[in-house]
């Protein structure tokens, strides 16, 4: 298999440089050399990705580990990765194939051999996940096309470092997203290596704006973005501008990486949250990282029945509707859990 394919998204500039307009960094790469994420090269004035068809990290995933709790529950789904990031957080829990990878390097899996793989393990979809699939794209996009033809779904997790063109392609074979919203402007600017904030509320905006659902997970870290007036701002920012029905959870830190200075976080900065988020608006809010806790489990906004009972990554019990006043429940990819039937 050829290592490199011609990059979607970039225009070609004076001098046999080329301008990558994937994410937000607008990267101006000068010949023979990769742009910030490393996984993209000009090659004779041609940008092109090294990593197309080389996952290095294949699972297999209840849905409910990306998280996402409203769309397809109960599914499992064939997971993968390649090597790269566009961002450079200090709290990485994937930093050996997102930044200290080395050389480039993978398995060679065509995307026709990815769809025969998670046919062969019967999962209801395929998730682009653990390190940044922007990164990936074109590897990914090809593996979307052939998924949706075989009826499988499409997810990502991803860092929101995403430019809205390629949003508005990929939205036609992409059903649901979880986007990290990790702090404000200076937090992505100081922790994550990045170039503020704006850029992840454009991709969230746009694959809202694309008809791809949505939901966002907050990894909160005590002393850099657990003050409640952040989390009321962040809180409300999705509600306002996503709305009040997009599933927002909140996510225990534990000291990793380049970050072991910070401390895990309490249980209860977690419920403060859940309450602060309510407040603001937002119907469905978690709690994730914590085993047992009662917000890992899904509950009417109107009067606060259990509709669907989690623990851990399992769906114990599920109601599309409250069964006490009746309320639907705002989710999405049903016919995949009917199709899958793991859970009562």
């Amino acid at each position: 298999m050829s290592t490199m394919k011609e990059a979607m998204f970039y225009r070609k500039l004076a001098a046999s440089k080329v301008g990558c307009e994937l994410c937000p960094r607008f990267c101006v790469i000068a010949e023979g050399e990769t742009g910030f994420c490393g996984v993209r090269r000009n090659v004779k004035g041609r940008l092109c990705s090294l990593v197309y068809g080389k996952p290095v990290s294949i699972a297999i995933d209840p849905i409910e580990k990306k998280p996402l709790f409203q769309f397809a529950p109960a599914t499992r789904c064939l997971s993968l990765a390649t090597v790269g990031c566009n961002l450079r957080c200090s709290f990485c829990q994937n930093s050996s194939i997102s930044q200290e990878y080395g050389a480039i390097h993978g398995e060679e899996m065509y995307p026709e051999e990815v769809i025969a793989l998670a046919k062969q393990h019967g999962v209801e979809g395929i998730a682009y996940t653990y390190t940044e699939p922007t990164v990936f794209y074109e590897y990914a996009f090809d593996i979307m096309k052939l998924a949706k033809k075989e009826g499988l779904y499409n997810v990502w997790v991803s860092n929101g470092y995403t430019n809205p063109e390629p949003i508005k392609t990929m939205a036609r074979y992409l059903d649901a997203v979880n986007v990290d919203l990790k702090g404000d402007d200076e937090f992505y600017r100081k922790v994550c290596g990045g170039l503020g904030i704006k850029p992840v509320f454009d991709a969230l905006k746009a694959y809202v704006k694309n008809g791809v659902w949505v939901e966002v997970t907050n990894l909160i870290i005590p002393g850099h973005n657990d003050a409640p007036a952040a989390i009321k701002k962040l809180s409300a920012w999705v509600a306002e501008n996503l709305g009040e029905s997009v599933p927002l959870h909140f996510s225990a830190f534990y000291p990793q990486y380049r970050l072991t200075s910070a401390k895990p976080t309490p249980a209860a900065t977690l419920e403060k949250a859940v309450a602060i988020a309510r407040k603001a608006g937002l119907r469905w809010v978690y709690a994730g990282n914590v085993l047992g806790n009662k917000y890992e489990s899904t509950y009417c906004w109107k009067c606060g029945t259990k509709a669907i009972e989690r623990m851990g990554f399992s769906v114990l019990s599920l109601e599309e509707k409250c069964p006490k006043c009746g309320t639907k429940i705002d989710l999405r990819g049903m016919e995949w859990s009917r199709k899958a039937k793991r859970f009562k």
